[in-house]
This record gives structure tokens, sequence and C-alpha cells, in this order.
């Protein structure tokens, strides 16, 4: 019954906004040798320079656009040696600019067994002229689930990846042990990306393809958001500080929706902080089959406040950013004639929102949308079938 209704209320929505891989109901299959994808990522650097992350067949390209997306440069490649890239909507490469333009990108390897994965990493210090030789980042070399990673920022310009990681469970099973889910580690990098610390576990039981949002914290810590596993497959959320010191890891159960399934969703949640330690959240769930898109800030431990429900039926992937009081969600929304591009804004930190507006439409398929900030306005990157685009927010179509 669960593998129906989830099938029923999700599939069309990840099947049309990502084109190519749909809804799989335990996990993504790696994708060796594919052209392009529509996965990707995007950030903008301090001079207002775009630069997008995206996947042409086994590598991992970067291009930047000085005139807010409407061109790209030629690719810069991060991987001179090809090798398989996970680049679908969940699990897709991700790029940071760090405090001096350094470009840091991310990505999930395929190994050679299903659903297994290496997490990679390669940084440029020269503004993307080329970037140094990629490596792994944790020590645990297992063919098995490390994947769907995260990379933030601290406030001290540290790198820190998360990701999901199945080492936990194999050793479950082999000890005839059950253990539901996966589990969710992270690393850090003090040296710009020239070392990586020994990863360290967030927790167990998290969900198998849901991707972790990550944002770094007033006090300069990144913390995470991401859907866990409660008691008999219940999978609402968790919230993480995650330290870069010897202070232990405590995550907190932070969304209490109870939806019950057997089966990942493949469709994580997004977290935005405030300067003022306001923790604005957008997260999915379809309890009952009513499928929803939540917005809530998170008091962890506790149910959200200011719980809104921002989008239902045909509404995925939402993406939430702050700036001030100011505060955007931006997500797909399926229609009879293709996929929707909607945005809706809060001025007042998030008590009440606008009510949703069209910015832009594809009549075929798009990436997930990604909102990045620049001098506080939002704008939202969205790689379609069509080709890339860079939205701003105050669009009306």
């Amino acid at each position: 019954m669960w593998r129906r209704l989830l099938l029923a209320c999700l599939l069309p929505c990840a099947a049309l906004a990502q084109g190519h891989d749909g809804m799989s109901m335990n996990h993504a299959m790696p994708m060796e040798g594919h052209a392009s994808t529509l996965g990707f990522s995007a950030a903008l650097d301090s001079h207002g320079r775009l630069w997008v992350v995206d996947v042409d067949g086994q590598h991992v390209r970067v291009r930047h656009s000085d005139d807010m997306g409407r061109t790209l440069s030629e690719p810069a490649i991060v991987n001179a040696v090809a090798e398989p890239v996970y680049a679908e909507g969940e699990n897709r490469p991700k790029i940071l600019i760090g405090p001096a333009n350094e470009i840091y990108v991310s990505w999930s390897q395929p190994r050679k067994a299903p659903w297994t994965g290496f997490v990679r990493f390669a940084r440029s210090l020269d503004g993307g002229a080329h970037f140094d030789t990629p490596v792994t980042v944790h020590s645990d070399r297992q063919e098995i689930t490390h994947r769907f990673d995260s990379i933030a920022l601290d406030g001290k310009g540290r790198i820190v990846v998360a990701w999901i990681d199945k080492r936990d469970m194999e050793a479950a099973n082999a000890a005839g042990k059950t253990y539901l889910g996966a589990a969710t580690y992270y690393t850090w990098s003090d040296d710009r990306g020239a070392t990586f610390r020994p990863e360290r576990k967030i927790t167990d039981h998290s969900c198998e393809c849901c991707r972790i949002a990550l944002a770094k914290t007033p006090d300069g810590n990144v913390a995470a958001f991401f859907r866990a596993v409660y008691g008999d497959n219940i999978r609402d959320h968790a919230f993480a500080v995650l330290p870069t010191s010897n202070a232990a890891v405590q995550p907190q159960r932070a969304t209490f929706e109870q939806w019950h399934i057997e089966g990942c969703p493949h469709h994580g949640p997004s977290l935005a902080i405030s300067n003022s330690g306001v923790r604005h959240a957008v997260w999915f769930s379809a309890v009952d089959g009513h499928a929803t898109i939540h917005y809530g800030q998170l008091q962890p431990g506790k149910s959200p406040v200011h719980l809104m429900d921002v989008a239902t039926q045909g509404a995925s992937h939402a993406d939430i950013a702050v700036a001030g009081k100011h505060v955007w969600i931006v997500y797909h929304q399926q229609s009879a004639d293709g996929l929707s591009l909607m945005v809706r804004e809060s001025t007042d930190g998030g008590t009440s929102f606008q009510d949703a507006r069209e910015i832009a439409r594809t009549p075929s398929s798009a990436g997930w949308p990604e909102l990045v900030l620049l001098r506080d306005r939002a704008f939202v990157a969205w790689n379609t079938a069509e080709g890339f685009r860079l939205v701003p927010t105050e669009a009306l179509q």
C-alpha cells in the first residue's frame, strides 16, 4: 500500500522535474558515462560572477558567467581523468566559493556495485584556471554507499562535507541485526581542502537517498537538517550542529509529521539560518497521501513554529534563502503544459508569506531550483532542457 501511495503522490513530479531519472523507491542507479544531465549547482562569488557546476559524460565541469547567466564560459574540467559521476536531482555535484574566491567542488562517484559510491572533492585556488587532482574525503573505502554529499563553509572558512553512509548498516547486517536506513557522516578541512579530518558520524538511521541541507549558524558553525528514521520507518527530520572540535554531535528531532514510509522519497529538505539565528526550513511529506511542502522555523527537540503549507499536490523540491527579514521559497509546480518555477516571499521574517507567483516556466524538464543571493537580492539558478537560466525572483511571466 505504501508503495502505491508514494508513487501516486510523488512519481509524476519527480519524473517531469528531472526528466531522466524519475522516482526510485530504493536508490538512484549509477550514472555511468551519461551525456550532460540537468543536475547542477550554482554559486555567486564576491564580485557577482556566477559559477555553475554540472556533469558532461564522465567529467565534472565548471563554467562561469559575467552577465548573470545569459551566457556561460567554456567549461573548466574538474576531474582530468574520467570517472563515473552521479548527477541526478538529489545527488548532483556541488560548488562553493571560498572567502578568497577559491572554488570548491564535491560530488559522489559510483563504484562497481549498484548504489555504492565515494565522496569526491577538488579545488581551484586560481579562479578556475585549473583544479587540483580530486581526492576522496573519507578514510572508509568499502565498496558501499558514501553518497548524496553536501558541502558548506563555516565562519572560519573551513570546508564541511556531509554525506549518507552505509558502513553501520553493513556491520549490523553482518551481525544479523536490523538496521533501518543509513547513517550520516561528515568531515572537514581547515587547510582549504588540502587535507580532510577523519570522518565523524552524525547519527544512525537516516533516510537513504534524501539530500542533506547544510547552513552556517550565526556563531560560525555549520548545521545539518536531514530526513531521519524514527521508530518503525517514521521518516521525519533531524537537526544537528556539526562541530569542528572534540565536541559531541547532538542530533535532535526537528519535524513531527509522522510520515510512515518503508522507502526513501528522494525528497530532501532545505535550510537557511538568519543572522539572528532563526532556522528557516522547508521540507516535504505525504502523510495520508497529501503531498505537501512545509515551511517552519526549527526548534530542535520541539515542533517548528510559524508552520505553513507552502504548496500541495504537484509541488516538489523546494529551496529556501534568507537575508535579514526577507525570506524566499522556490519550488517546482507540475502543470498540464509543463513545469512552473514558483516563488513565495516573506518580508516579516517568515511570520507570513505572500501568495505564490510563477516566475518562469518550461514545457519539458529541469534540475531542482537553487536560490543564490547577491547583495540581498535573490535569484533562482535553474537548469532546464532548453538551457541554463538565472531567474530573478522579481520576474513576472
